[in-house]
């Protein structure tokens, strides 16, 4: 089939995250995809296998580089001349209620029309098991007469299930120590096994003070070495500045490696601050992958921590009228539902805490190994999750019914 996915880069390059995730998907699938893009520079760093050319077929500038995927420019579709030969595809995905280019939907006026869904934002509140699959018949506008359908993802049977590519849970199980070890030291990690390594992906507003003079305290009483891996951005920016304010309180060891654009020098000798350039989809993985606990931000990296099946803390997209407290909430619900009460009450003090929605914790739950109750918790929680069908071969289905 061929696909139109359609996407509004918005502040902080999630909604970017998830529809090139979803693209590459349906790509492997063997499906072809038009990734319809107001904002493609991400791509420069997210997927930098993209490269632009001039395509015959389509008469517009186009990106290539991931199979199945062709990457458009949104001004394009906008302003498609009547006499231009495009046509919709089978089926046009709205990603998080972008509102289509009127040129393009007048194309989707056909005798048989393609699939309209509006792909909806991730939450675990009741109400998308109502929502989801609901059409929504529209009236007016150069789409008269269509209909569209949401979808929307989910943790339940009764919802669209979360992106999950077929072959990730091999890729996976085979990410041992080995390949750990190699991919920190490809980053200027220089970890060895038994060292306990966090990474940091945050928005600005995330409390990495509090966070950092915490692991501080910690290190300089227990002495085990501990990296902090800060992502590319506001992490980068928080971790420097924490930094600058604290860099007298101790020299790095004298064995520690030369100060690099990797890994700046820290502030206290067993704990180790590493600054990371933007990593690529695939290598994001490979960085939650080599962690103990991975803070996460957004909807992206939250769905890949979990099949990362590591302990992790989501930041959640803060909204002005406070609804997002709701979201974690009910997140922490379905997730936790299990977990004893003791470890439950303390993560979700710490979620609580990192999306400043409640005090920050005196302490941080045990971490640095696979044996602690939080790590046990959280691979029961992963496998359970992995009894769901994944979000596109639910699509898939999904498109294939009349509805």
């Amino acid at each position: 089939m061929l696909w139109d996915l359609f996407c509004r880069v918005i502040d902080n390059f999630g909604d970017m995250g998830v529809c090139w995730r979803l693209a590459s998907d349906l790509g492997q699938r063997g499906h072809q995809v038009r990734l319809w893009v107001d904002d493609a520079r991400v791509l420069q760093w997210m997927a930098p296998q993209v490269s632009w050319s001039a395509d015959a077929d389509l008469g517009l500038q186009t990106g290539r580089g991931q199979p199945g995927v062709t990457v458009c420019h949104w001004a394009d579709a906008e302003a498609l001349p009547d006499a231009h030969p495009l046509t919709a595809g089978d089926v046009v995905i709205e990603a998080f209620g972008c509102n289509l280019p009127d040129a393009f939907v007048a194309r989707m006026q056909r005798p048989i029309p393609p699939q309209w869904v509006n792909l909806e934002y991730l939450s675990a509140e009741d109400y998308v098991e109502r929502s989801h699959g609901l059409p929504s018949p529209v009236w007016h506008g150069p789409g008269a007469g269509l209909r569209k359908r949401f979808f929307y993802p989910g943790f339940t049977p009764a919802t669209g299930g979360l992106l999950r590519e077929p072959d990730l849970l091999a890729r996976r199980a085979a990410w041992d120590t080995p390949a750990r070890q190699a991919w920190l030291h490809r980053h200027g990690i220089p970890w060895a096994p038994g060292e306990g390594v966090m990474s940091i992906f945050c928005y600005a507003n995330a409390p990495l003070d509090a966070l950092l003079t915490q692991l501080a305290a910690s290190v300089q009483a227990d002495s085990p070495v501990t990296h902090v891996l800060l992502a590319h951005g506001h992490a980068t920016e928080l971790g420097l500045a924490w930094q600058s304010v604290h860099a007298h309180v101790a020299e790095p060891p004298p064995q520690a490696p030369e100060v690099t654009a990797g890994a700046p020098r820290a502030p206290l000798s067993a704990l180790r601050l590493h600054l990371l350039p933007a990593l690529p989809q695939a290598e994001f993985d490979h960085l939650l992958w080599s962690c103990d606990l991975n803070f996460v931000r957004g909807e992206d990296s939250a769905v890949r921590a979990l099949w990362a099946g590591r302990p992790h803390v989501w930041q959640i997209y803060e909204q002005d009228d406070g609804v997002h407290a709701d979201k974690l909430d009910a997140f922490m619900d379905r997730w936790m539902r299990d977990w004893p009460d003791p470890l439950s009450a303390d993560i979700r003090a710490l979620w609580r805490g990192w999306n400043g929605l409640g005090p920050w914790p005196a302490t941080l739950p045990a971490w640095q190994s696979e044996e602690t109750p939080w790590a046990q918790h959280t691979l029961d929680s992963h496998q359970s999750l992995l009894k769901q069908t994944d979000l596109v071969t639910q699509l898939m289905h999904f498109v294939t019914q009349a509805g």
